[in-house]
């Protein structure tokens, strides 16, 4: 199989990552077209670090391209930058906090191809310690992302064991763009004004976004649990204590931003009463016990003119009906059954 993948990654202060990271690409049995790094100022050695990889021997044969940011403008900029650069039939974006299996692009690209309607490909990603090394006891990450009922998105499986329950092939909201495989035709339909991901949320909540969008265009995920891949997590659900203050501003900020962008009136109708009582909580939470997430309501405000202009473009040309949307958002993580043959695209009634 020829090369067809275009690797981006965006670093920050990744050094202690980055090189186990590397070295699982490199290792691919199906190699990539290229890899695109884009280093978001980085003051640990990273970006140096990067440019004497890309001439050593560990990159011969993979065209590398290292483009270093004066500030840090954020994963969703970061992965915008490297995106429009990539030649790749698909992109995979990869964090640096990411190592693969060997044959993690090629079961990607061989389960994309049971269908066309497939924009999104995801694999199983474990969970890794924080000096990147896997534990005895497999314990999930992600299979997959879903909506709940309040409107949180959540990775598929996570913190529970892998004990066979997420081993079946399944098509699921969306995929975590910690390592996810998107199909360049779905790429180009799914952009606004050029940018992939919304550049407003920075970091976090950016792949969920993705995915709602994609899904009110009609394109599928297709989860694909025999592609293995091991995440050191930083933002763990749980303890927001233990997450820096400015990551937990920017996910209420997008929250709200990840609503105006996609949210229908009628699916809203539906799922009101949940959500009202999470945002409230969200709100409480804010003003009684992290003041310091305050600021996303201000910056949220700011970004609406264009989050406006986003919405108007994406329910102007969306696909999938109300009443196939909704059923994505439910309080259990199932997916849906891969079918073997390529059939008509689920739910793509016309809009209402």
């Amino acid at each position: 199989m020829k090369p067809l993948v275009t690797v981006s990654i965006v670093t920050h202060c990744s050094r202690r990552f980055v090189e186990t990271c590397l070295a699982s690409v490199a290792r691919q049995q199906l190699q990539p077209l290229e890899i695109i790094i884009v280093d978001n100022a980085s003051t640990d050695g990273t970006a140096e670090w990067l440019e004497n990889w890309a001439q050593s021997p560990a990159a011969l044969g993979m065209p590398v391209r290292v483009f270093r940011n004066a500030r840090n403008v954020g994963f969703a900029a970061g992965q915008n930058q490297a995106i429009r650069d990539a030649r790749g039939e698909w992109v995979l974006t990869l964090n640096p906090d990411v190592r693969l299996e060997q044959a993690f692009l090629l079961r990607l690209v061989t389960a994309a191809r049971r269908d066309p309607r497939a924009g999104v490909v995801c694999g199983k990603l474990l969970r890794a310690a924080s000096d990147f090394s896997i534990p005895t006891h497999s314990v999930i990450d992600s299979t997959g992302i879903y909506f709940t009922r309040n409107l949180r998105h959540l990775d598929r499986g996570a913190e529970q064991p892998d004990d066979g329950r997420y081993d079946s092939p399944d098509y699921v909201f969306g995929a975590c763009a910690a390592a996810a495989l998107y199909r360049r035709e779905m790429i180009e339909d799914v952009s606004l004004s050029g940018d992939f991901f919304d550049p407003d949320f920075f970091a976090y909540r950016e792949d969920a976004d993705v995915a709602w969008r994609a899904q009110l265009l009609g394109w599928r995920c297709l989860y694909t649990p025999d592609a293995l891949g091991w995440h050191v997590r930083g933002m763990k659900p749980g303890d927001r204590r233990l997450h820096a203050p400015l990551m937990r501003m920017h996910s209420v900020k997008n929250r709200i931003l990840m609503r105006v962008n996609n949210m229908t009136g009628a699916l809203y109708r539906r799922l009101w009463l949940q959500a009202t009582l999470r945002d409230l909580l969200v709100v409480g939470g804010c003003l009684f016990s992290e003041p310091s997430s305050l600021p996303a309501f201000w910056k949220a405000a700011a970004c609406l003119p264009r989050s406006f202009k986003r919405r108007r473009q994406i329910l102007a040309r969306r696909r999938v009906s109300d009443d196939a949307l909704a059923q994505w958002f439910s309080d259990t993580p199932a997916g849906r059954p891969a079918p073997v043959h390529v059939g008509a695209l689920p739910g793509a009634a016309a809009a209402r």
